[in-house]
């Protein structure tokens, strides 16, 4: 697992059932996670990914994306 580190500035409040809350510790407690919130975000992170969705980390360009496309000179274009 790789943690991102990236500017939070943005709160999202969820309410959860215990159920939910028990299971979400019990899957911390076995990756060895820092917090709940770590957890959630890893989480997170799995969950848009199984769904074909990537989260661009903080290093990464628009340019790894190819939506500017690299030119042969090393300018983008």
């Amino acid at each position: 697992m790789v943690e991102m580190y990236r500017e939070r500035n943005e709160r999202l409040q969820i309410m959860v059932s215990p159920e939910e809350l028990r299971a979400l510790d019990d899957w911390r407690f076995l990756k060895r996670m820092p917090s709940r919130a770590s957890a959630v975000r890893e989480l997170l992170r799995r969950g848009l990914r199984s769904e074909g969705v990537e989260i661009a980390e903080a290093h990464e360009k628009s340019s790894d994306f190819g939506i500017i496309e690299k030119r042969t000179d090393g300018k983008q274009s």
